[in-house]
């Protein structure tokens, strides 16, 4: 789970994102109706102008607070699902981790991307006049997202590497956009017969491919990966697409051998192979080539992480250059 945390000075600003259904840029047509439900509210009600008014009332308790607004975003990861009461859970005890439970804040669930997320809206300006501190926010977010991943059973992803140990800090990071980027490539280059088509499906999918003296994509975020981060270099791309093509023949000299044995045996001849009574030596060649075809289809390990302590000596040494 990823919990991201921000103050502001707006709740108009906040709470219609929030509440509100997504429009198309640059229109007023909807492109997303009811993508916001409310889970609950709490030390408040009503509709958007309803809570403004009443965050705002709250606010004036102590004016020498210029961000009264938290807004706090938990993403599970794809494919991860909660059931409502336990959406509730987290966003109850994300409260009380970070100090608002006894404030104004309301809950809501959003239907906008293909992972369960939740956002909370809080004022930290509380009735008794005192406003909660957001000094070490990101710490103590990180120490939450750990304890619901464990409580839940959630994917666990890492914490800020400013807060973890040296050896924790070289194991990569869960990405969970590299992640699908990585996902993609692969279903591509299985179905893929050349590397035109591969990048063909890549564009079907909203990915750009760019092609120089190696290979980057950049999906619908302009957000641009390059390939050998990923283990999908330009030379590992077109060395599957290449050995792909070797299997594929491979396969059907392998069932082509196969239906001459069946029919100098006699057996009937069927178009449909598949439904044909196979002999074992064919089905071990078969899983053979489909098991190598699923190991070439993977991405090259990456590199071990870089070592801490290589890092600082390099910096001092930069550092005593400049000072030369």
């Amino acid at each position: 789970m990823i919990g991201k945390i921000s103050t502001g000075k707006s709740f108009r600003g906040c709470l219609s994102y929030c509440l509100e259904d997504k429009a198309l840029k640059h229109s007023e047509e909807v492109a997303l109706k009811n993508r916001a439900e409310v889970l609950f509210y709490n030390q408040c009600f009503g509709n958007k102008e309803e809570l403004i008014q009443q965050f705002n009332e709250v606010r004036l308790l102590n004016q020498k607070a210029s961000k009264p607004v938290m807004h706090i975003t938990l993403s599970l990861a794809p494919g991860e699902q909660l059931r409502k009461d336990k959406l509730e859970e987290l966003c109850e005890a994300c409260a009380s981790e970070m100090g608002f439970q006894n404030n104004q804040y309301i809950a809501i669930a959003h239907r906008d991307t293909d992972h369960q997320h939740l956002h909370l809206v809080a004022n930290r300006n509380g009735f008794d006049g005192k406003t909660v501190s957001d000094s070490n926010s990101y710490k103590k977010m990180a120490a939450y997202c750990r304890q619901m991943e464990f409580k839940y059973g959630l994917k666990q992803v890492l914490s800020p590497r400013r807060y973890i140990s040296k050896e924790q800090r070289q194991i990569p990071r869960l990405d969970q956009r590299k992640e699908r980027l990585k996902e993609n490539i692969r279903q591509c280059l299985s179905t893929a017969q050349s590397y035109p088509h591969f990048e063909a499906t890549m564009k079907e999918r909203g990915y750009q491919v760019l092609r120089g003296r190696g290979i980057s994509f950049l999906d619908d975020k302009n957000v641009k990966v390059k390939g050998s981060e990923i283990g999908y270099s330009l030379m590992r791309i077109e060395q599957i697409l290449s050995s792909k093509s070797v299997l594929q023949q491979e396969h059907k000299t392998v069932e082509k051998d196969s239906l001459n044995s069946e029919k100098n045996m006699g057996s009937p001849l069927r178009k449909d192979f598949n439904q044909q009574a196979q002999t074992p030596e064919y089905e071990q060649q078969k899983n053979g080539i489909v098991k190598t075809l699923e190991m070439l289809l993977q991405p090259e390990m990456n590199q071990v992480g870089i070592d801490p302590n290589k890092v600082k000596k390099k910096r001092k040494k930069q550092k005593r250059s400049q000072h030369l």
